[in-house]
């Protein structure tokens, strides 16, 4: 999944669906995979903050999977959020969190079952800006300040050195903040690998204007759990395609 991802964003700026099981039951998650499919979406992401339940995050992935034939990859935010049914998962490392929890103790607990059902990793470092999401405060984050660019760069060159070949620029979930266009092209211009920018992605134009700032891949989330939302979600992927 990863060398298919890689190949796509290397031709183009490629866009994500992310779904949080908590919000969508088992059909309507597999409903909006499949509009997502059918507008142009590259990937889908399922995952969450506050994974309670297991078991229908499992059926939510085999659904999907079912429904879909683009990649379906799990972005975990706990243990919980591990299902055999996915194609691959985003190993990742929340490396500006204050608990160590989240930094490497999760991944120690998830990395056995990960394992077992022989899911393919995609070692990610991940960083969360601003202080209001519920990504900020579940991961207990000393966030990254918006405008201080070179913070962002300096974790960005850790985590490749630490060797993740992915990097995400997470304004949180439902933040109404993307990450600025000088952070990601600051980053761009050091971090060598795949670079995921997702929060606050709601309009074409500001999809565009990340793309042209180096973003590799696009997350659009909490617009996915709106009625109609199929024709914003076409706008950015239409804006992705006209501007990269």
């Amino acid at each position: 999944m990863e060398k298919a991802l890689l190949a796509t964003v290397k031709k183009r700026t490629g866009v994500a669906a992310l779904l949080d099981p908590d919000s969508f039951n088992t059909s309507r998650a597999s409903g909006v995979a499949k509009s997502a499919q059918r507008i142009g979406v590259d990937v889908i992401l399922i995952g969450g903050s506050t994974i309670g339940d297991q078991g229908h995050l499992d059926e939510v992935v085999a659904s999907v999977r079912k429904n879909v034939t683009i990649p379906v990859i799990l972005f975990p935010g706990n243990v919980t959020g591990i299902s055999r049914h996915a194609d691959a998962i985003l190993f990742s490392s929340l490396l500006n969190s204050t608990n160590t929890y989240f930094i490497v103790g999760a991944q120690a607990i998830g990395a056995f079952q990960v394992h077992k059902h022989s899911l393919e990793t995609i070692p990610m470092g991940y960083l969360v800006f601003g202080e209001e999401s519920t990504t900020s405060f579940i991961g207990q984050t000393r966030a990254i300040p918006y405008g201080k660019p070179m913070i962002a760069v300096m974790y960005a060159l850790a985590a490749q050195y630490m060797g993740m070949r992915a990097l995400y620029l997470e304004g949180g979930s439902g933040t109404g903040h993307p990450i600025p266009e000088k952070v990601v092209k600051s980053v761009a211009a050091y971090f060598d690998g795949l670079l995921i920018v997702g929060g606050g992605i709601t309009e074409g134009k500001t999809a565009a204007n990340l793309a042209r700032a180096g973003a590799n891949l696009l997350v659009v989330g909490n617009l996915l759990e709106r009625d109609n939302f199929e024709s914003k979600l076409k706008a950015i992927v239409d804006a992705v395609r006209r501007k990269t």
